[in-house]
């Protein structure tokens, strides 16, 4: 059974390259991002936590914590995270788990067969201080994540459950958008 919006994330305790990690525990009263990737050292994921290492700054902003996950063990992700600071000129400052016994994956639904049979898809959950998953998003293996568009739903999300309000198309966080004649949206 898959995940749908306004589900509890489900909980787990796995490895990771900080140690044990009980999930639930770990997001305290922060806003969560979980991204996967199909394996360690590929292209595409070595880019994508090179970028979300940089916009740790960021996430800090919007009291949002990020946590990467991958089928291999934590010995591997120790050597990824020093080819992803090397080649990305960055320092990867969040957990990686090792989810080797797919344990994690089967929760989150996040092998596909029709894309790996033992490969993670890229998939990304936004998850809410209470623990609701907010946004899935699923990209193919071969599409690296549009992270001003991560950064972009959190602040939608977090906006909208302040005030009564709805973003739309292509809002951003202090611009003045007039999409119909109707309706002015300043925040």
């Amino acid at each position: 059974m898959s995940l749908r919006l306004g589900d509890t994330a489900p909980d787990f305790t796995q490895d990771s390259t900080e140690g044990p990690l009980h999930f639930h525990q770990w997001l305290g009263d922060s806003w969560g991002i979980l991204f996967s990737h199909p394996a360690d050292y590929t292209p595409v994921c070595t880019t994508e936590l090179g970028a979300t290492a940089r916009l740790a700054e960021e996430f800090a902003k919007r009291h949002v914590k990020v946590i990467a996950l991958s089928v291999d063990p934590v010995e591997a992700h120790h050597g990824w995270i020093r080819d992803i600071n090397d080649t990305q000129s960055t320092t990867v400052n969040f957990p990686i788990i090792a989810d080797a016994d797919k344990k994690v994956s089967q929760l989150y639904d996040l092998i596909h067969p029709n894309a790996s049979s033992t490969h993670t898809v890229r998939s990304l959950f936004i998850i809410d201080p209470a623990k609701k998953v907010r946004l899935i998003i699923t990209y193919p293996a071969s599409t690296g994540r549009n992270f001003n568009e991560i950064l972009r739903v959190i602040d939608s999300l977090q906006l909208t459950d302040q005030h009564s309000v709805a973003t739309p198309a292509n809002w951003e966080q202090g611009r003045t958008w007039s999409s119909c004649h109707r309706c002015r949206m300043k925040t």
